[in-house]
């Protein structure tokens, strides 16, 4: 039998050299940056949405659904994602993830009907749902325990509040000296330039025990909420009673019930009911939908009201943006402290209570309102309250979890608070054009009427939260509730 070839040296030494790892700050930058793009996308195009509708004939119902597409998908689909990056790989996942987000982004900005932006910012959800849990995991993975994965962690949580705060502004100075077309294409330059970072640096890993996917699960939860949704929606011009309002009802109730069964028997479940049997998740869980209810919706309102009313441009709007993303930014950063000294849940309910004060001022808008006398305090103390508020409802449901199961109880609770929102949206659009129906049409009064009375709607939703918290809501010692707070706002 002859004897193999020898190899050349050179070629030897690489053979028995391992590869080399890829250096920290590479993979910090790729994970962030996708987090970043899956953030921005949130609250980017809400500034936008006036140029949408001029441009493309949008109506109020499709309008929202720009807006709902990206947030029913994100929050059906982000469970699944976390898990498909231990089965497949965190590389490929993010990989996955990453180029049907980038896309997404370029079907949108090309799209010539309603229907195709709408179908985009779905896809676009779906790939946001796949990548934004496998950004955390690759960090997590990649730095050690101890202060190096608590700065990388740190920044990857501030970036994504960057992206959060920097929405509005981005998306106006786009829109207005750009085209709406922007908000969605401008991710597909960087999209790309990550892609390719991504593929060189991060290196494949994924945990040691593969788990299936219950992709029904993911399907029929998200289309049991969109069709709720379109049957809200069908409401404003049919009544409740009509058919074309109760057959989506009922069809997304019979699809919510489904994907319970589905759940109680399937191994390896999206959403684990078992975990519900812990007073402190399912109660948070619950304070969570309703929140999300009131409070997201925010944002769609404002917006419109500071454009259609107060005729503020993209740039000027956008701007108009930066006091509720501050405040919210300084609410979540005193929580943590805050509970070092108080219960969590009484800090969860002062700060529920301070939001209900916001929203209430908010809702007493007029056609004749300014932006210092009509906008900015309200937006300072909602948006306080609402920081002071999250992390303190987030730690309850984690505090109670075994440790092998705090990013399946935190995946949980950001998928109830995206739910809650898409579905009070839904509600808080469909208030406000029956408002504006009935005073008359769209002048500056009657949208100013229909906006400020679905802040009225929303301030008595947090308000029901907040007495939900009252309630349901077990006490977190302040010790408890130090432990838990960082670990719940990663």
């Amino acid at each position: 039998m002859a004897s193999p070839t020898p190899l050349p040296p050179e070629t030897a030494a690489t053979a028995r050299a391992p590869r080399s790892s890829p250096p920290v700050w590479a993979v910090l930058l790729a994970a962030c940056a996708g987090q970043f793009l899956v953030v921005l996308d949130v609250s980017v195009v809400n500034v936008a949405l006036p140029s949408m509708r001029t441009d493309l004939g949008l109506g109020g119902t499709a309008l929202q659904w720009v807006v709902n597409a990206y947030a029913l998908t994100f929050a059906g689909f982000l469970l699944l994602g976390g898990r498909a990056a231990d089965l497949f790989g965190r590389k490929r996942v993010f990989l996955a993830g990453l180029g049907l987000f980038t896309a997404a982004s370029l079907a949108g900005g090309a799209a010539q009907e309603p229907w195709q932006l709408i179908a985009a910012r779905a896809l676009q959800g779906i790939g946001a749902a796949v990548l934004s849990p496998a950004t955390l995991t690759i960090l997590t993975t990649t730095f050690p325990t101890g202060a190096a994965r608590t700065r990388a962690i740190g920044t990857w949580t501030a970036v994504g509040a960057g992206g959060g705060a920097a929405g509005g502004l981005v998306g106006g100075v786009l829109t207005e000296y750009l085209s709406w077309r922007w908000v969605l294409l401008v991710n597909v330059p960087v999209g790309a330039v990550v892609l390719v970072a991504a593929a060189v640096w991060l290196t494949e890993g994924r945990s040691g025990r593969a788990r299936r996917l219950d992709i029904p699960g993911a399907v029929l939860v998200t289309a049991g909420v969109a069709a709720l949704a379109y049957g809200i929606v069908q409401t404003e011009p049919h009544g409740w009673t009509a058919a074309a309002s109760l057959l989506p009802l009922l069809a997304g109730a019979a699809l919510l019930a489904v994907f319970v069964a589905v759940e109680a028997r399937t191994e390896e479940p999206l959403m684990p009911l078992r975990l519900f049997r812990v007073r402190a998740v399912s109660a948070a869980n619950t304070v969570m939908v309703v929140c999300g209810g009131g409070m997201f919706a925010m944002w769609y309102l404002m917006s419109l009201y500071l454009q259609n009313v107060l005729h503020f441009s993209p740039v000027k709007a956008g701007l108009a943006f930066l006091p509720h993303s501050l405040s919210i930014v300084v609410g979540s950063k005193l929580a943590p402290r805050l509970m070092a000294r108080v219960d969590g849940k009484l800090l969860a309910i002062a700060g529920g209570s301070l939001a209900v004060i916001g929203y209430a001022w908010q809702s007493r808008m007029d056609a004749d309102g300014t932006y210092v006398g009509t906008v900015l305090g309200p937006a300072i103390i909602m948006s306080l309250g609402s920081g002071l508020m999250m992390t303190p409802l987030a730690a309850s449901a984690t505090s109670a979890a075994a440790p092998s199961e705090a990013g399946l109880v935190s995946g949980l609770v950001n998928t109830s608070r995206q739910i809650g929102g898409a579905l009070g949206l839904t509600v808080l659009a469909t208030v406000a054009a029956e408002r504006i129906t009935a005073r008359g049409g769209a002048g500056p009064e009657a949208l100013a009427a229909g906006y400020g009375h679905a802040f009225v709607v929303a301030t008595g939703i947090i308000a029901a939260a907040v007495v939900l918290m009252a309630v349901l809501l077990p006490r977190t010692p302040a010790a408890t509730a130090t432990a838990t707070a960082t670990r719940s706002s990663s």
